[in-house]
């Protein structure tokens, strides 16, 4: 179970913006997608979005929470050693397994240079297992560390988890998205997705959410907030 790129052999060089990518891959959804599927993620996304979790995440200026999660290959990654090297970027994502969660991933890897020479770490962190990220990590060649979640833990300090509701937990296991294996338990909570950037003493440099899954920030946006550290 997984979205599938066009080329995994190697990495994407898809250099398109970022918003031009999903709305190729909106595109392909509206049209081979079942409208009732799609409303179902619309009123989920609506649902999301009149509770205002973008409002309420951890905001700039707050202090970032400490962990230590444990990345594809199982090794553990501690978040003040990470920030000891610099500033840190996070982005947390759903999964493997959402088109958008992938190209988000694929596009990063293309500007990590840029980041890494202003002096920043990029860390990326779902859910899923670590067996799920490795498949990742491996299938889309991620330059950077896929973290593991486990319960959403750091999710949710950081303001972003919600329960996926019946109507879409139902389209899910009808599309074989089983996030009870996938994420290794049976709480069927998500992140919406987010970026942050973070400064060596843990402070909230960047944050960016939206409970749209299908906006992300470009990543030159992110290049650039890392340069004007």
């Amino acid at each position: 179970m997984k979205w599938r790129s066009l080329e995994e052999s190697h990495p994407s060089s898809d250099v398109r913006p970022l918003r031009e990518i999903f709305a190729e891959r909106k595109e392909l959804i509206a049209k081979y997608v079942p409208a009732e599927t799609q409303a179902i993620h619309a009123q989920t996304v609506a649902e999301l979005k009149a509770r205002q979790l973008s409002a309420t995440i951890l905001p700039v200026g707050a202090k970032a929470p400490d962990f230590e999660l444990q990345d594809h290959n199982g090794t553990p990654v501690n978040s003040s050693a990470l920030r000891a090297k610099g500033p840190l970027v996070l982005c947390f994502i759903r999964g493997r397994w959402c088109p958008f969660c992938v190209g988000q991933m694929e596009a990063i890897n293309l500007i990590l240079p840029q980041i890494e020479k202003a002096g920043a770490t990029l860390v990326a962190i779902s859910p899923q297992t670590v067996k799920q990220s490795f498949f990742m990590h491996d299938q889309h060649k991620v330059r950077f560390p896929l973290l593991s979640d486990v319960g959403n833990r750091l999710a949710r300090q950081f303001g972003l988890t919600y329960r996926v509701p019946p109507a879409q937990e139902a389209v899910y296991r009808r599309a074989f998205v089983n996030l009870p294996f996938t994420n290794g338990d049976d709480s069927w909570e998500l992140p919406i997705p987010a970026t942050y950037i973070v400064d060596r003493d843990g402070t909230i440099l960047y944050a960016s959410a939206d409970e749209d899954y299908t906006q992300r920030p470009e990543p030159m946006e992110v290049v650039r907030a890392c340069q004007g550290l």
